[in-house]
């Protein structure tokens, strides 16, 4: 059992990553705590991991009371997640009390039934192994048969004081027809239990999102709102707390390479090891072979960790290759891990955990996401912004360098909405942009942002070949490139601008000199 310090009630842990901080500290010791929730939100998960936690953490035997399926689907169920609930019951650590209608078994609940019979079984199993928690999954079965609201809520006073009375601490989950409208089925449970933890898996733009709310705690602090979570087949629901982080990062001083010499010259020396990097602008711009060279640097500090959005691995390493980077090699070197998934194959909070869980294991010093733009389409502005706020703190709280990518949809100035929603968190942009120089297409780069540096300020030719990007001189006598309608200066007044600052990449390559027009007003 784990308690709380100066808290007028004592907790006991879920063992559930982030339930914990949702809960402020873990469900009331000796308590009953009501699990409600639609079909699909994950109650039999949470409620076994409960007592698997219990179990393997915290030396505390469970007894799961089963009402609507019998403790043989349970057993394999649980088996998806690794949990041997066979082993343990042989161990003595966890014990079934069967009340779930059988073929053979006459069902032991009616419209004339209490509670009274059931709560006797829950006391010998508890006594039996000196059980510590308890489950009973799902009591609106139960409750279905009991007739009238009033009949509901007498029996369930009766089977809470019973559970109260035996010293352990209790999980009961609970239907609910609808993600946001009432509490439970019968609208009566939420008037019993002293606690209450809602589950919800809402439908939000095409994409099923689980979210848990510390709904109810009668005498406990706890945090309000909701918290995103996600169910791994490893290792069962992980809650990810983002709207708690706090800014407590240490910074350094050290810079880094970007892998581009140029670059880094533009930038003050390269940005600081703990600098969060945002590389933003139309498709075909060079953002995905910057974090290539990016990520190739991390031989000088490191390993780096690639996370692809919109290329398969053999797609990404056949591109590097044409700008002279082995992903193939770095990869069985060991400096170099490529995580590569569809968007759409999971939520956000899957990714992010996804994310860190590689992080765990691979301890990267670099991380590239590329790119954001296709977790974007797939989430509310709520859920992106929250992605961004965990994937940064990640990154940050580790000391990780981290570059993300994302694509404008306009091909010349237009920013893409995730640029917009993670300006405010990162310290540096980099914009790249097409150019129209006599009618030639090219690219130009620049340093938009840099907290804590200075960089330079001019917008340079950037270009792509088989030794991958080179910088060029600044567009001296182009203006109107980051509001996408560049216009060329000729004449007296190109001469002028090239004499005040130096030589000049946005003249055509063919002409000798810009051509003798009069000079734009």
């Amino acid at each position: 059992m784990q308690s709380t310090p100066g808290s007028p009630l004592a907790r006991v842990s879920t063992g559930i990553p982030g339930l914990d901080h949702v809960t402020g500290g873990g469900l009331p010791d000796g308590e009953v705590t009501l699990l409600a929730g639609t079909t699909g939100t994950g109650k039999t998960v949470m409620a076994s991991q409960f007592l698997v936690a219990g179990i393997t953490d915290f030396a505390e035997p469970g007894v799961y009371v089963t009402f609507a399926e019998g403790p043989e689907k349970i057993r394999r169920f649980t088996g998806t997640f690794g949990w041997d609930v066979g082993a343990w019951e042989t161990q003595g650590k966890w014990a079934f009390v069967d009340a779930s209608p059988g073929p053979e078994r006459e069902v032991v609940v009616g419209e004339d039934f209490d509670f009274t019979a059931l709560v006797a079984r829950i006391t010998a199993a508890v006594n039996d192994i000196r059980a510590k928690r308890v489950v009973l999954d799902s009591v609106s079965h139960v409750l279905s048969r009991l007739g009238d609201r009033v009949g509901v809520r007498a029996q369930l006073y009766l089977l809470i004081a019973g559970l109260e009375a035996l010293d352990v601490t209790t999980i009961i989950t609970a239907e609910r027809d609808h993600d946001f409208n009432g509490v439970t089925r019968f609208g009566v449970e939420e008037f019993v239990a002293d606690n209450i933890v809602i589950l919800r898996n809402s439908l939000s733009t095409e994409t099923r999102r689980r979210t848990v709310e510390a709904f109810k705690f009668r005498g406990a602090p706890h945090r309000r709102g909701e918290y995103p979570f996600a169910i791994w087949p490893d290792r069962g629901a992980l809650v990810v707390a983002l709207s708690d982080l706090e800014l407590t990062h240490p910074s350094t001083e050290t810079r880094i390479s970007l892998g581009n010499p140029d670059l880094d010259a533009m930038c003050g020396g390269g940005p600081f090891q703990d600098s969060v990097i945002l590389v933003t602008g139309p498709t075909g711009t060079g953002k995905t072979l910057l974090s290539l060279e990016y990520l190739a640097a991390a031989g000088e500090d490191g390993r780096a960790l690639l996370v692809a959005f919109e290329e398969s691995p053999d797609q990404l390493a056949r591109n590097a290759r044409a700008s002279g980077h082995d992903l193939n090699a770095m990869q069985a070197s060991g400096q170099l891990k490529l995580l590569s998934q569809y968007p759409e194959s999971a939520s956000l909070e899957q990714h992010l955990l996804r994310i860190q869980r590689a992080i765990d294991e691979f301890h990267p010093t670099r991380v590239a996401v590329d790119s954001l733009s296709g977790l974007e389409r797939n989430a509310g502005d709520r859920e992106f912004h929250e992605f961004l706020v965990g994937l940064t703190w990640l990154l940050k709280s580790r000391g990780i360098t981290g570059l993300f990518t994302t694509t404008t949809s306009s091909l010349v100035a237009e920013p893409s909405a995730s640029g917009l929603e993670a300006s405010t968190l990162l310290d540096m942009i980099i914009l790249v942009r097409y150019v129209e120089v006599f009618g030639e297409v090219r690219r130009g780069i620049a340093i938009l942002k840099m907290r804590g540096s200075d960089h330079e300020k001019t917008i340079r030719e950037i270009t792509i070949g088989p030794d991958g990007t080179r910088l060029g001189a600044p567009f001296r006598t182009t203006t109107g490139i980051l509001a996408g309608t560049p216009l060329q200066l000729l004449g007296e007044e190109a001469t002028r601008v090239t004499t005040l600052f130096g030589s000049d990449t946005s003249a055509a390559p063919h002409l000798a000199s810009p051509p003798q027009t009069p000079a734009l007003s």
